[in-house]
């Protein structure tokens, strides 16, 4: 194929991430040809750098922990945590940050896998050019018959801080993918990257000091940033809270930051965790009358708005919507299913709650922070769902029941339901302790099944379990 030469095929997606694959492997198994770029490592960040490694850094320390909470194990935790050991699992886990077998994946699932930059360049066209890891040599042209999908992801935000630009700094990917634990680390942010590389490094042996202009989790209920704050602090972490970083420099060896309040920070390395934007600036969107940086709005059936005849998608955090690996991938399986209706001539059905709606990243988004305790989430948070005009009755418990107590001594950990009461149904869930993610999915259920309380009282947890939770939230609400 030449420059010249236009490659037609049904669908194109752009970015192989999970959420790119997802996609493409749903229209592809319904005999749709289908292309998929990718300029990196087909599997994204997530298997590479964020999601994967990260999770592989800190369950070392949260088993080790775990262990040391219970006696008769904790006698037999000796010595101190194998770095090394911890390093190279990470890495296991990203396969040396070799994609092969994604690759392989991608071609047997009957995908057309393209290895360059993909750039939007007209109606249902794409251009791809060669990048350090495409075997290109030169750029090849791609129109799409039914539909093109962008699944770029995402890129961190960095803030406008002096010197910042300029100054040697670590991103997620740096942290995630280090191959040594600096004696003093530097973190600014203090959301969900901030908070587990904080306790991923303090517990590798760093020296870590977190600054966070807001408070830990801002985006959690407060109790949840409070707590995984409070087990920071005894793990040694120097919380630097409500104060933002003003200017950076290098300084031989290592960074010194200075803060609003005039004080000076130094460290070997400086990971810088203030967010993520929607990674739009060179896929063509100025071709489209879009603003290239800026999200790309989509309705419930994952369509960019503002583009005509609606045959350009895009899922997952390229859209700005609910920037989570796991509701990308279901943005991507519902997409699809959109696209497979319509390439197919069959109807739409954009009622809520449909097969061809996103309706759940409006108001049933789940989440997993993976600190110690972990904090976890769905839904609307009390203050969210007043906003809204809920009338709502919020009901706080200690996570206080005969399984935790089991599970470990000195079990800490917290919970909130916020049931909307002329519904009689669960709007949100938030619980914060030691291995509560496993938790979140019977909220999650509740939440999206919008189950009546009084039939969620039928639903007897097992004893002794942490689930019992769900047994003092029916009896504390009246059942």
């Amino acid at each position: 194929m030449t420059a010249t030469d236009v490659r037609t095929v049904d669908v194109i997606v752009i970015g192989g991430g999970p959420v790119g694959e997802n996609a493409a492997g749903r229209t592809a198994a319904a005999g749709l040809e289908t292309v998929l770029v990718e300029s990196e490592l087909y599997g994204g960040e997530c298997s590479y750098w964020a999601c994967m490694p990260s999770k592989a850094l800190l369950r070392p320390l949260e088993a080790l922990a775990g262990a040391r909470r219970v006696p008769g194990a904790a006698q037999a935790v000796t010595g101190s945590i194998d770095v090394d050991a911890v390093l190279a699992r990470r890495t296991s886990f990203t396969s040396d940050w070799d994609d092969s077998s994604q690759a392989e994946w991608v071609e047997g699932a009957g995908i057309l896998a393209l290895r360059g930059h993909g750039r939007i360049s007209g109606e249902r066209r794409v251009t791809v050019s060669p990048t350090p890891l495409s075997d290109l040599d030169e750029e090849v042209a791609l129109q799409a018959r039914h539909a093109v999908i962008v699944a770029t992801g995402s890129v961190p935000a960095e803030p406008p801080i002096e010197g910042l630009a300029t100054t040697g700094h670590w991103g997620s990917r740096e942290a995630t993918s280090a191959d040594r634990i600096p004696e003093r680390l530097i973190v600014l942010g203090g959301g969900v990257v901030g908070a587990e590389m904080a306790q991923a490094f303090a517990g590798l042996g760093s020296r870590v000091t977190l600054v966070a202009g807001q408070r830990l989790l801002a985006r959690m209920e407060d109790f949840a940033g409070e707590l995984v704050a409070a087990s920071l602090r005894e793990q040694g972490v120097d919380l630097r809270m409500g104060v933002q970083a003003t200017a950076v420099e290098d300084t031989d060896p290592g960074v010194r930051v200075r803060l609003e309040d005039g004080s000076m920070l130094g460290a070997d390395e400086l990971l810088v965790a203030t967010g993520r934007r929607p990674a739009t600036d060179d896929i063509g969107a100025d071709t489209l009358g879009l603003t290239p940086g800026d999200a790309l709005a989509v309705d419930d059936q994952g369509t960019v708005e503002g583009v005509a005849d609606g045959w350009l998608y895009a899922v997952g955090d390229v859209n700005g919507r609910a920037p989570l690996t796991h509701q990308g991938k279901h943005q991507a399986r519902i997409v699809s299913s959109v696209i497979i209706a319509r390439a197919a001539g069959d109807a739409v059905d954009t009622g809520a709650w449909s097969a061809h709606s996103l309706v759940a990243d409006h108001v049933a988004v789940p989440q997993v922070i993976f600190t110690d305790p972990q904090a976890t989430s769905v839904g609307r948070t009390a203050a969210q769902a007043q906003a809204e005009g809920i009338r709502t009755r919020v009901i706080d418990l200690d996570i206080a029941v005969a399984g935790s107590a089991v599970h470990a001594d000195g079990y800490t950990g917290k919970a909130r339901f916020v049931v909307d009461e002329d519904a009689g149904v669960l709007v949100g869930v938030t619980m914060v302790g030691q291995d509560v993610a496993e938790l979140i999915h019977s909220a999650t259920v509740a939440v999206v099944g919008e189950v009546p309380v009084s039939r969620l009282w039928h639903a007897v947890p097992s004893f002794p379990t942490i689930s019992e939770i769900w047994l003092r939230f029916g009896e504390s609400y009246g059942l």
